[in-house]
């Protein structure tokens, strides 16, 4: 049975180009053929600034939104991040959404797909790395980074990706299997 990767969208500001670079890169993924790829939407999630009464790790959630955010994070054995850059970190919705849960997240690797001007979102990615350690996961060395997004949209807002793109998101997948394949055993 092929490990799961979650490929999740973690903008949720309207206009946002987040959905159509992770349309691009599940579509990629699922090609890739190594993974069962799920596309999850975090602002399909709606959730609240934190609001749960009992810290994560002991995972007594009350509300519905984190038992059904803690369910969709525990499913994967794998996720990749797509994420903008909001002054030079991921947006405050990727914050609180790592917040929500603990265990659920641990002992999986996460890669990112980062965006935005010329920079490409890398400032977010090497703060969003810092992050995910603290809750026992690897995050993967390779990377994809777009620059200058806008222009890799077209008159329909669909992204699209270039040849040294595609080869980032190769290795990149390659990476997060060995690591999830490893760890998964840490897992049970």
């Amino acid at each position: 049975m092929a490990l799961k990767l979650h490929v999740i969208t973690v903008s949720t500001r309207p206009g946002r180009v987040g959905p159509s670079v992770a349309k691009w890169f599940s579509g990629f993924a699922a090609a890739h053929g190594k993974f069962d790829v799920r596309s999850v939407d975090l602002a399909e999630f709606a959730l609240p600034v934190y609001d749960e009464p009992n810290h994560p790790v002991m995972q007594k959630y009350q509300h519905e939104h984190t038992k059904k955010w803690a369910a969709s994070v525990a499913e994967a054995d794998a996720y990749v991040f797509v994420t903008p850059e909001y002054n030079f970190n991921p947006p405050p919705a990727f914050y609180n959404a790592l917040n929500y849960v603990y265990k659920e997240w641990n002992y999986k690797p996460a890669g990112f797909v980062s965006y935005g001007g010329v920079s490409g979102g890398l400032r977010a990615t090497q703060m969003a790395k810092q992050l995910v350690t603290t809750l026992k996961m690897m995050p993967m060395y390779e990377g994809v980074m777009v620059p200058m997004v806008a222009q890799l949209l077209d008159e329909n807002k669909a992204f699209k990706s270039n040849e040294l793109i595609d080869k980032s998101a190769a290795a990149m997948l390659d990476e997060l299997l060995r690591w999830a394949t490893a760890m998964k055993p840490m897992r049970g």
